[in-house]
């Protein structure tokens, strides 16, 4: 494999070593014909073992789970198979555990399932659950700010206190985390 399926090649991240490695097995590592046995690994496993896998006690087949971790990106979301799905918000920058197995992808952070999507069959695609995204400024539309008044003579008072209590943040923020 060293020499031939990342022999010459950089990636840009670890998600595009592990879609570069997916691709490079089906369409080489599988077809190819094997010095040993004479064929093609993908069709000696279709002849001779495909027929006696079976779902072992209602559970997913083999293969058909993928433990994975991802750093949630500044867009609220991790990649998954050029996908992304949402986490909630106040993760961004955290690196989190994420589980795909039968066609759902579970997201936990620590020990904390944060998020469950379904897994999308398509590429390129952006999964959202709009809770995830409570709180955030600017959600709904662009950030109002509030119109400039027109100068006012100085007072000979002191400035309020700029400084608010925490409860105040927690409310604008939709509370703690």
């Amino acid at each position: 494999m060293k020499k031939n399926a990342i022999a010459g090649h950089s990636f840009a991240s670890w998600e595009a070593f592990e879609a570069h490695l997916a691709k490079w097995e089906y369409e080489v590592a599988n077809v190819r014909i094997h010095g040993t046995t004479g064929e093609a690994p993908i069709a000696r496993f279709e002849r001779d073992e495909a027929h006696r896998l079976k779902p072992v006690g209602g559970r997913p087949s083999f293969g058909s789970l993928r433990e994975l971790t991802r750093v949630v990106g500044n867009d609220c979301a991790v990649e998954i198979d050029t996908n992304s799905y949402s986490v909630p918000w106040r993760l961004i920058g955290e690196r989190v555990a994420v589980t795909v197995a039968a066609g759902e992808v579970h997201i936990r952070h620590g020990m904390r399932e944060v998020a469950v999507h379904k897994q999308s069959e398509g590429r390129r695609l952006r999964i959202v659950d709009s809770a995830h995204l409570d709180g955030v400024a600017g959600r709904d539309g662009a950030v109002c700010r509030p119109e400039i008044a027109a100068p006012t003579v100085p007072s000979s008072s002191p400035p309020p206190s700029l400084l608010r209590p925490l409860a105040e943040y927690e409310a604008a923020i939709g509370g703690s985390f």
